[in-house]
């Protein structure tokens, strides 16, 4: 018996994928222009479809597998994050990040292989630095809240065992080169990327292995003794699908009313000019995360692939369950990261923003994923609660394991969780969850 099943939305992303729009411009993947037969497919590009995709051609040996991208690689949420894969608790709806003990030492441990695997995808393609750096982060703090914050923060890593280092104002500002960081909380754990050119560079060492098709979204699901994946061009019919489509889920009819679709913004600079680096000073590759979880992330990044020297402003959220955001939502992201702006640099006065874009997460009220076998031969990886770099990829990963060799040690601790709490009702669940933001923003105050 056929089960159908329409898509019902395709991915649409506000503003440029700046991460993406700044590389060298890339060769296109083919789009899918003639019916195919594979082994399996994977729906989505992004840090969960990647990972799914290499995690399969390492269990399934010579079988044969298909990555279908509705857009262009990089283009979507892979190429609009800040760039960070993170090893400790990040619990966005946290005072501090941290969640409860033991399930913080579980997700470290998941969180790590998934940076490992990851490391493993930047070694055998020969990812510079610049695309993989295992330099760690620092949480930083602009104001006594949000020393309050680095305070428990610090408490709790001491509680799971974890090594850190305070640094004080004095290295804040000779590392940043600004003055606006009282202190900071440096872990050695996390690495930072270039988000699109590890995206881009995976796909091209698993071109080898794999058929990568772009400008190539599903619009229609057959499923059957072999299912069949309808695109605009053409018809993929497979024994196995991975769907790595993070909110998305919900537009193929699965989890319905238990997801939660969430923007967030940011800004890049315009290339610095010598004259504008020399009056910051500092180092010229660094990241940020902010100690109150509603605050501001900063990152500069330098010249890579003569990209320049620019910085990256990212704050600001809101809810749209129409998993869209609105040009109004832009434009007050865009006052907002002004302002962050000009608190953290004043000697960068005039200095332009040249991108300005929208990123989105999907998270689940009780913190899980969306995971699971939810149709015969049919895996959602997805709902990654806006770690999406890390937790995607280990979504990926586990799919796959579960796809293919139905259990493993790493799949039972992974699959420890409940599944998505049921929302509230509209329209008390977009009302309450935008004003409930707006009030922890404007408590986070200069962290903003």
């Amino acid at each position: 018996m056929t089960k159908t099943i329409k898509v019902k939305r395709l991915p649409v992303d506000p503003g440029p994928a700046a991460w993406n729009s700044i590389l060298t411009p890339a060769s296109e993947y083919p789009r899918l222009n003639g019916d195919i037969n594979a082994d399996w497919v994977v729906v989505g590009g992004g840090f969960t479809g990647i990972a799914a995709a290499r995690r399969l051609s390492q269990l399934v040996g010579t079988e044969s597998i298909v990555l279908l991208e509705a857009k262009r690689l990089a283009d979507g949420p892979a190429g609009r994050n800040s760039g960070f894969m993170i090893d400790l608790p990040h619990d966005l709806s946290s005072e501090t990040y941290a969640g409860a003990h033991e399930n913080d030492l579980r997700q470290i441990k998941l969180n790590r292989e998934a940076i490992r695997f990851a490391g493993e995808m930047a070694t055998e393609y020969g990812m510079p630095k610049a695309v993989f750096n295992p330099c760690g982060k620092v949480t930083a703090a602009g104001s006594s809240r949000g020393e309050q914050h680095i305070a428990s923060y610090q408490k709790h890593l001491s509680s799971l065992g974890e090594s850190f280092r305070l640094m004080d104002h004095s290295e804040m500002k000779e590392w940043t080169g600004c003055d606006f960081y009282r202190n900071g909380l440096f872990t050695p754990g996390a690495v930072m990327i270039q988000p699109a050119a590890f995206i881009r560079k995976a796909a091209e060492g698993l071109s080898a292995k794999i058929s990568i098709y772009e400008n190539s979204p599903v619009t229609r699901m057959e499923l059957g003794a072999v299912h069949k994946l309808v695109t605009p061009g053409a018809i993929v019919r497979a024994k196995g699908v991975i769907l790595a489509v993070n909110g998305h889920i919900q537009s193929f009819g699965f989890f319905p009313k238990r997801l939660l679709h969430v923007f967030t913004y940011a800004s890049m600079t315009r290339a610095l000019t010598p004259g504008e680096t020399q009056r910051l000073g500092g180092a010229s590759n660094w990241g940020i995360l902010p100690a109150d979880p509603m605050g501001t992330t900063v990152r500069r990044s330098s010249d890579f692939m003569g990209s320049g020297d620019r910085i990256v402003i990212r704050n600001h959220a809101t809810l749209n369950q129409s998993i869209e955001a609105t040009a109004q939502n832009m434009k007050r992201a865009a006052r907002l990261q002004d302002r962050s702006f000009e608190n953290r640099f004043p000697m960068l006065k005039g200095v332009e923003m040249e991108y300005r874009w929208g990123g989105r997460l999907c998270l689940s009220l009780n913190s899980v994923p969306a995971f699971g076998e939810v149709e015969s031969r049919v895996w959602a990886a997805a709902c990654q609660n806006g770690l999406g770099t890390v937790k995607g990829t280990l979504s990926g990963m586990m799919a796959a394991e579960q796809a293919v060799l139905g259990s493993s040690t790493l799949l039972t601790q992974f699959l420890d969780h409940q599944q998505p709490g049921k929302l509230p009702p509209e329209p008390f669940l977009t009302v309450g969850a935008n004003m409930t933001m707006r009030w922890k923003e404007w408590q986070a105050g200069i962290e903003m």
